[in-house]
């Protein structure tokens, strides 16, 4: 037990002071836990406000890339709610438009870091950076 304990902690420090692109709503509690999960870790933070630098189509297109777009809808955003993207998910082309015009329609965070992609708070994600 003691050595997975701290094989777990040298993973941690290993990774110390890694750069991490850390894409996010500073008003939305999901990206702050996320955050300090982070810096807990020692990794190196560069910030950008999604509301203020929205992602352009072709930035959507290259995070996502061959994975499921639906994966970086946000469920909980009102636009989604009221056009039932549930049980009716637009096409990738519309998602990403959507989502480029509507920054909260995007799953946050979104942490970029050494060509991986972690959407939303996934610790085992995360822990993978």
């Amino acid at each position: 037990m003691a050595t997975r304990k701290s094989s777990a902690k040298a993973a941690d420090r290993s990774k110390a002071g890694r750069k991490v692109l850390f894409m996010q709503k500073p008003t939305c509690t999901t990206c702050r836990k996320a955050r300090k999960y982070l810096q807990r870790r020692g990794y190196q933070l560069y910030f950008r406000d999604l509301s203020k630098q929205r992602l352009s189509p072709s930035e959507l297109e290259e995070l996502i890339g061959r994975r499921d777009y639906t994966e970086f809808l946000n469920t909980r955003n009102e636009l989604f709610r009221k056009k039932k993207m549930a049980e009716k998910p637009p096409s990738r082309k519309e998602a990403i438009r959507l989502m480029a015009r509507e920054p909260n329609l995007i799953r946050r965070p979104v942490v970029v870091a050494g060509g991986r992609v972690v959407v939303g708070f996934d610790e085992d994600g995360m822990a993978r950076l």
